[in-house]
């Protein structure tokens, strides 16, 4: 949760009943200490990365104990609680999944994190308000996926583009009853090709967000909700092997650092809301072509399975779908309040 001395109780005129449940509910944007400045991040290359000592992490962020059994590793103070696994690329930030780009390595009792992880997750994440390039928005643009020619996953109770729709406009009238502007790639059904998505989103001169909403489908018996950021150059689309287009910067990396706290706002804030009515399959790094273009903070958000046949159940109920939409509204604020608290 947000340190006890920020003024939480001012931002944007929200009642203070509205940010006591929201901070004592998401606790991972915290805009700690500036950390130690001195801190020896113990660089060392390992398999052609560049790595920084977990030690170093924990005291530049001021973690004060560090235990470990085994592979486990946790990292906890009074605001973060961190769990990692050697061996592993996932990491775990006040019960919220993140899916590094590299995995986790332990060599001569020192346990290693990439600077890639640092830089473009770790960092963003717990110090939001020294992002150097976010800006304060008015206005949310929504990207219902599909729709059209193109009716995304289907099953018993509909399609993918209905539900991405629907769940737009939902968003969409409580952002207005709370006074930010929201601009909607599409309002009907209608078809609109990725290009034509991105284009929209860079028409829009002012500052804004943007968030493309879909719903997943899977051979496999998948289930639970997963955030999508765009991957930092030099890392590759999650499950799949690295290339050289993959060394490319894209438009949209100009904001990978306030993209990761986006996607964090929003995936935990959901989560939340969903509670046990959910699996978390943890924000992940792609590069979506709707993601890659877009000139604003972006993130590709999939709500559930339509796939799973119980979870396929929840999607089509209204109790699922408006949660998801509470879920988006709180985090839309609490991004908006942590990167507007900047560093000078």
């Amino acid at each position: 949760m947000l340190a006890s001395q920020n003024p939480f109780f001012h931002c944007l005129s929200i009642q203070r009943s509205y940010w006591v449940i929201l901070i004592m509910a998401f606790g991972i944007l915290l805009s700690p200490a500036q950390g130690n400045n001195k801190t020896d991040w113990g660089l060392r290359n390992l398999g052609g990365e560049t790595y920084v000592t977990l030690k170093a992490i924990q005291k530049f962020y001021q973690l004060g104990s560090q235990l470990r059994s085994g592979n486990k590793i946790s990292l906890k103070n009074q605001k973060l609680h961190l769990d990692l696994k050697v061996g592993g690329n996932e990491c775990l930030m006040n019960q919220v999944k993140f899916i590094f780009s590299h995995s986790i390595h332990s060599l001569g009792g020192e346990v290693y994190v990439s600077k890639t992880d640092l830089l473009k997750c770790i960092d963003p994440v717990l110090r939001p308000s020294f992002i150097k390039n976010s800006e304060s928005f008015r206005t949310v643009i929504l990207d219902p996926g599909h729709g059209g020619k193109d009716a995304g996953a289907k099953n018993g109770y509909g399609t993918e583009a209905y539900y991405n729709l629907k769940l737009a406009q939902q968003i969409r009238s409580l952002l207005l009853a709370k006074g930010l502007r929201v601009k909607m790639t599409r309002e009907s059904d209608r078809y609109l090709s990725l290009e034509e998505r991105v284009n929209f989103a860079n028409s829009i001169q002012e500052n804004a967000i943007f968030i493309s909403l879909h719903f997943n489908s899977a051979k496999s018996e998948a289930y639970g909700i997963e955030t999508f950021a765009l991957s930092p150059p030099g890392i590759s689309h999650y499950g799949t092997n690295y290339k050289a287009s993959d060394d490319l910067f894209k438009a949209g990396n100009e904001h990978d650092s306030a993209n990761i706290a986006l996607a964090t706002a929003l995936h935990g804030s959901v989560l939340r809301r969903l509670g046990k009515n959910t699996f978390d399959r943890g924000i992940k790094r792609a590069r979506f072509n709707v993601l890659s273009g877009v000139r604003h903070p972006a993130i590709l958000f999939e709500g559930g399975f339509m796939s799973h046949s119980e979870e396929a159940q929840r999607i089509a109920s209204p109790t699922y779908q408006n949660a998801i939409a509470l879920g988006i509204v709180e985090s839309i604020f609490r991004y908006q309040y942590a990167v507007g608290k900047k560093k000078k």
